[in-house]
């Protein structure tokens, strides 16, 4: 159980939080962060051997598990470029730089999450939008006349205008 709750710990942060992927890799801290992540819900699996359905265990454990990693800042940035960028969305929506860019769109926003809050309970606040929805703004404005890259990601073609 422990380690089927390993890979499925990985492929929600993979699918949900790319950007701490992408940290942990980078400091070689992936294993580590998963192994110490799962080990928090250790008597929960030993349940499993003592009569519990296993699914139930699994269900439990991977609601504890991500509890911190929600509500995604990812899947939030993502939707917002989606919907009120299209333009600049569809440029990168069959490649592989648009994950790059919405986890370098979640660092330039960093400031504004981090002033307002982001919760469960006021992902919805359009105050939050609003000011998400600006700082997007700057950062494909401030990227429209060069190349993104330098020290982020990786490089990719410009935003037009």
């Amino acid at each position: 159980m422990q380690e089927i709750l390993l890979q499925k710990l990985q492929q929600y942060i993979s699918q949900n939080n790319p950007d701490l992927l992408f940290q942990l890799e980078q400091e070689s801290k992936l294993t580590e962060y998963l192994t110490d992540k799962v080990s928090t819900v250790k008597a929960l699996i030993e349940q499993a051997g003592k009569g519990q359905p296993h699914y139930i265990i699994e269900e439990t454990c991977m609601d504890i598990l991500t509890m911190d990693l929600k509500p995604s800042r990812y899947n939030y940035i993502r939707g917002i470029f989606e919907e009120e960028f299209e333009k600049n969305f569809l440029l990168l929506s069959d490649t592989p730089l648009l994950q790059t860019e919405v986890i370098n769109m979640i660092s330039y926003c960093k400031e504004v999450f981090n002033e307002i809050g982001f919760t469960a309970a006021n992902e919805d606040d359009p105050f939050l939008r609003y000011n998400i929805i600006g700082a997007i703004s700057e950062y494909v404005e401030s990227n429209s006349e060069k190349e993104i890259g330098g020290n982020e990601l990786q490089q990719s073609t410009a935003f037009t205008p």
